[in-house]
């Protein structure tokens, strides 16, 4: 489906379903060079989907930009930019339910991204999940986030967990840092992208209505 209320006309898809006033929902920000149609991030949304989550996956980019991107990289690191998508793709929400409760789920630097809209929605912002992001890239977002935020982190990507850990020293909410052992950047290593699942799974229950 198109979201043009995003401020562009991105693409997205729903997963799941919710009820007026009940249920959550979980906006994925893919990271860079990402999609909505990230293998890792469709196991995750099904794996929430299963938990009794709704999600939405959004591309943050538009096709032209996303081409463009592919050959350039010119947008993935625009944090403003992605930012003002997510906090786009939460009003669309806000304008089809308000009742439910949402979280964001942010990758690489998606994770920047979602950090930022907490911060410019937090009344419609419950809590934040962090797979492997990038969240130095949003710095001054860091000590206003109110939303619980957890920061996953693979063990063997140093340089990412070096900056999570500087990150999780920041913030001034409720936050944890879950370190997956021996997993890299990507998770690919055999059973930690589930780890990565159950940890997002168990965050949300704990903290979304």
């Amino acid at each position: 489906m198109s979201l043009p209320a995003v401020g562009a006309d991105v693409d997205g898809e729903l997963l799941g379903t919710w009820y007026h006033g009940e249920g959550s929902m979980v906006v994925f920000a893919h990271g860079s060079g990402s999609s909505r149609r990230s293998t890792r991030n469709v196991a995750v949304a099904e794996h929430l989907h299963r938990a009794g989550f709704a999600t939405l996956l959004v591309d943050l980019l538009t096709v032209e930009e996303q081409r463009a991107d592919d050959e350039t990289r010119q947008w993935r690191f625009d944090i403003e930019l992605l930012t003002r998508r997510v906090v786009g793709a939460l009003d669309w929400l806000g304008d089809r339910e308000s009742a439910v409760t949402r979280g964001l789920l942010g990758a690489s630097t998606g994770a920047a991204a979602a950090l930022g809209a907490a911060v410019r929605r937090p009344d419609d912002v419950g809590a934040v999940v962090s797979r492997g992001g990038r969240p130095d890239l949003s710095p001054d977002a860091l000590a206003s986030v109110r939303a619980p935020t957890v920061f996953i982190v693979g063990g063997a990507d140093e340089e990412v967990l070096a900056l999570n850990q500087q990150a999780d020293r920041a913030l001034t909410v409720e936050h944890e840092l879950a370190i997956v052992p021996g997993a890299t950047h990507l998770f690919e290593e055999p059973g930690a992208l589930e780890q990565v699942t159950d940890i997002a799974t168990a965050w949300f229950r704990s903290h979304l209505r």
